[in-house]
């Protein structure tokens, strides 16, 4: 065994030694592994950069409550009866209350707003959400970096960050169009880096009267009173006689909707990677193939003078997949210079634009870098196994 393991090593450092006289081919191998690993990298990254936007976002200690029997805000709608029925109640009902005694409550709606970039001219699709005075309060993170909130009943606009930033006419004080009417930059607001960001938020009822939904409350947001709070809530909400209402924590709701887009984006990731990786391998084939071919006088000597199969085996098979690691770092270091913290920006649940940054984490770059080992040791594999057949005599003739 031990004298197996001093052939095997002595083998692997001729074939490494041997790796300048075929540098060209060799990283044309690391390159191919390297170019898989870095696009698999930027779609996983996307993904996950999208997740921590929207699961960011999300708070277990609120709850959001929605109509119609759907789990989005598009498409439902709270009655005002039933919004009424609710405020009402004198009970323990699963929610917080303020100072004044009333329910940490905030009636909403989302319209979606079509602004102009200036840095390229494309039209977006951004967020308004109109929300009760009470609504800023309800998002744990929000924080004013600028300016003030909205006054009630005035067109008064708080523009999150991700928005300020990369549109142009979003200053504090600016007046920008939205729909038919004119509204006034009041404010800047963060919330973490998560998708609340993306939004522009404003007073209820003066988005009602300028997208002409007056009356209309697409979802509630209120803090929950304690851990035990969702289920007393739900059980409360189901006893309405009205149009049936759901209530589920804004965790909740952010991870289903993040889950939808990072999955369609894994969906378009994952079959060009592999695509890709199938190229890749077969160029890592081709590599030791002539790497083979280039060693055949070096392998028989060593054959001849007493090494056995598993040493040409084992030394062919490590050079493929030292040549794959090596592509695979580099790829994992392109992939985290070139996409870590690029801004991106996809729809998101409510058909309006989400931005965040691509995220390269621990995990990203192993999922990424296996996928690279992968092509070494499946590349390797026929080229080792031919390394142990070569015709040795006539092997020798042919370089004599």
């Amino acid at each position: 065994m031990s004298s197996a393991l001093k052939q095997i090593f002595l083998m692997i450092r001729v074939n490494l030694g041997s790796l300048p006289r075929r540098l060209w081919i060799s990283l044309s191998m690391v390159l191919s592994v390297a170019l898989v690993v870095a696009v698999l990298s930027g779609f996983l990254a996307m993904a996950r950069g999208f997740e921590a936007a929207l699961v960011g976002a999300g708070s277990p200690d609120i709850a959001v409550i929605l109509g119609g029997g759907t789990n989005q805000e598009t498409g439902s709608d709270v009655p005002a009866e039933e919004i009424r029925s609710l405020t009402a109640a004198t009970g323990g009902i699963g929610v917080a209350r303020n100072a004044a005694g009333g329910l940490a409550l905030s009636r909403e709606i989302v319209v979606a707003v079509d602004v102009t970039r200036a840095s390229d001219g494309a039209d977006q699709t951004l967020s308004l959400r109109g929300m009760d005075l009470a609504g800023p309060g309800l998002r744990d993170l929000a924080t004013l970096s600028a300016g003030r909130l909205f006054s009630p009943g005035a067109r008064d606009i708080v523009v999150g960050a991700r928005i300020a930033n990369e549109f142009s006419g979003f200053a504090v004080g600016d007046k920008v169009r939205l729909g038919a009417v004119d509204w006034t930059v009041v404010g800047h607001f963060t919330s973490g880096g998560n998708a609340f960001e993306s939004e522009i938020w404003a007073d209820l009822e003066a988005v009602q009267s300028a997208f002409d939904r007056q009356g209309q409350v697409q979802s509630l947001r209120v803090r929950l009173d304690g851990a035990g709070g969702l289920p007393v809530l739900q059980e409360h909400l189901s006893a309405f006689p009205g149009a049936p209402l759901t209530a589920l924590s804004e965790a909740d709701l952010y991870a289903a909707q993040s889950e939808r887009t990072a999955s369609l984006i894994r969906l378009f990731g994952w079959p060009l990677a592999l695509l890709m990786a199938v190229g890749a391998t077969a160029g890592a084939l081709n590599t030791m193939m002539s790497s083979v071919s280039d060693r055949t006088v070096e392998i028989a000597t060593l054959r001849l003078l007493g090494f056995g199969r598993l040493p040409a085996f084992t030394a062919t098979w490590v050079e493929a997949m030292l040549l794959s690691v090596a592509g695979a770092a580099l790829g994992i270091l392109a992939s985290w210079l070139a996409f870590n913290g690029w801004q991106a920006s996809t729809m998101g649940g409510n058909n309006t634009k989400i931005a965040f940054q691509l995220d390269v984490t621990t995990d990203v770059a192993l999922t990424a870098g296996l996928l690279g080992l992968a092509i070494g040791v499946i590349g390797g594999a026929l080229p080792a196994l031919a390394a142990t057949r070569l015709p040795l005599t006539s092997a020798l003739r042919a370089r004599g």
